[in-house]
């Protein structure tokens, strides 16, 4: 199975195995010698298999290998998909840092939603970041989990993954394009300030394609300092198509729907080929 390695080491992290033992002070012989079973990647597993997902907008939550922490995340999924008719994948990251609106996830209607309705048969991934960054150890797990488990139950065609992302969304895209370039074939960031260099001031040429949009008049992520960043990015060897978003704020969100739209053609036109 696909990254079923991945997969395991990553549950492995964060899986809690605790052991109790209760004592009657009236009676020695009152011991309890089964420890509470713990939760593994096989039951996550299981579980997203038996999701009912069906074609359009389907919202799970399906629970970690530590008990008690979910993951809340949304599918949308395309018509007319089967082994012998394989799709491709979108990742969706919502934006605001350190988000804790527990319904975040599904913020499609605005932007992804109507960017691939009628040009992208797709599956689109949108998962929650539970209140943090999107690059953050706690959501690097959940993104590769869910790869991996959508890839492996799912008739997608790998070599078909995208992941695009809005502000904080769009951080994230920028870093799995960066760090785990061999899950994606490409990247739309929208509206971010990411800086690609190591700690040492060094700049890695970034492997997959990237579509980066960024809004004239970004209060939040001023242009020049995201511009600088692509141009240092571009300098490494990446292949970076950048965009300015004319008179286009931070928080004009869905008046980036255009320059998605354009993202979308550039991924199925130039990086996809078909």
């Amino acid at each position: 199975m696909k990254n079923s390695f991945l997969l395991i080491c990553v549950f492995s992290i964060f899986s809690i195995i605790s052991f109790s033992c209760n004592r009657d002070i009236f009676d020695d012989t009152n011991i309890s010698t089964e420890p509470p079973k713990p939760r593994t990647a096989d039951h996550v597993r299981n579980d997203f298999k038996n999701l009912e997902i069906t074609p359009g907008t389907n919202d799970f939550t399906i629970e970690t290998t530590t008990k008690g922490v979910f993951w809340n995340f949304r599918i949308i999924a395309p018509e007319n998909a089967s082994i012998t008719n394989k799709k491709p994948l979108i990742f969706n990251l919502h934006g605001g840092a350190r988000n804790i609106a527990p319904e975040a996830h599904k913020s499609t209607a605005c932007l992804i939603e109507p960017a691939t309705n009628n040009t992208l048969d797709a599956f689109i991934i949108s998962p929650n970041s539970n209140g943090s960054l999107w690059f953050d150890q706690p959501n690097q797990i959940q993104i590769l989990a869910l790869y991996d488990l959508a890839t492996s139950n799912l008739p997608i065609d790998t070599s078909k993954v995208a992941i695009t992302g809005y502000s904080d969304g769009g951080n994230g895209s920028w870093f799995y394009a960066q760090f785990h370039s061999n899950l994606f074939s490409a990247a739309i960031p929208m509206a971010t300030s990411y800086n690609t260099a190591n700690s040492d001031g060094t700049i890695d040429k970034i492997k997959i394609p990237l579509y980066v949009v960024h809004g004239e008049n970004d209060q939040l992520f001023p242009l020049a300092n995201t511009q600088n960043f692509v141009n240092a990015s571009i300098n490494s060897g990446s292949n970076i198509t950048f965009v300015v978003a004319n008179n286009l704020d931070h928080y004009s969100v869905c008046d980036y729907l255009p320059y998605l739209k354009d993202g979308i053609d550039w991924l199925i036109n130039d990086v996809w080929q078909y």
